[in-house]
């Protein structure tokens, strides 16, 4: 894949997710919340559809998957960072001790990894996610329970450690693929407040 998402090898002949070149509508609509040049983890990056966008932004990405041969023609490329890493084998976290102003994850979930996404997230940084959820299986892949959100998932996860700016549920018919998903923008910023209240500060709300 080049670096403006272009798939460069036989299309046919590569797994489903690595064929999408498609910004994620969601994600798109809030990455204006970043802080400027800030860096962003890209988890389970397929191709770096979306990492390769903030790359032209300035922010400094690092694509975490479990194969990089997709991402190969950004090596060396400044600001980029490839880890290859399977985070399904057992295997500590490969990004301990690192921290990010932004974390991106789209169409991939395993659970076991909430804890230490939340745990590498800087304050004031923004997490976003978007996967498949329960009634997904009427339309496509994933079928397996085991794979999809429960109504409400991604709430239950920041309840208390972020504030939630946006969050939606249901089916989605103008993403790369076709499904019910659930998605969810909130920020690291609960503990942050100017305000007499401690609230946290407002975020502007996107529209797509």
């Amino acid at each position: 894949m080049s670096k403006n998402g272009t798939i460069s090898t036989s299309s046919d002949k590569m797994p489903k997710h690595l064929k999408i070149t498609q910004i994620s509508p969601w994600v798109a609509r809030w990455t204006s919340l970043i802080r400027p040049k800030g860096s962003v983890l890209d988890l389970a990056a397929g191709g770096g559809r979306h990492g390769r966008m903030l790359l032209e932004r300035d922010h400094k990405v690092t694509f975490l998957d479990r194969t990089i041969e997709p991402l190969s023609d950004l090596e060396g490329t400044p600001n980029a960072q490839l880890i290859e890493a399977d985070l399904e084998d057992g295997s500590p976290w490969p990004l301990d001790g690192q921290k990010f102003d932004a974390i991106i994850v789209v169409n991939y979930l395993h659970r076991p990894l909430f804890d230490d996404l939340l745990a590498s997230l800087n304050p004031g940084g923004i997490f976003i996610y978007e996967t498949f959820a329960r009634g997904n299986e009427d339309y496509a892949r994933p079928r397996n329970p085991n794979h999809l959100l429960r109504t409400g998932e991604l709430l239950d996860l920041v309840s208390g450690k972020l504030q939630v700016i946006g969050y939606e549920h249901g089916l989605v018919t103008n993403a790369d693929i076709t499904g019910v998903k659930q998605r969810l923008c909130a920020v690291n910023d609960l503990a942050i407040s100017d305000r007499d209240d401690q609230q946290p500060k407002p975020h502007t709300i996107m529209t797509l």
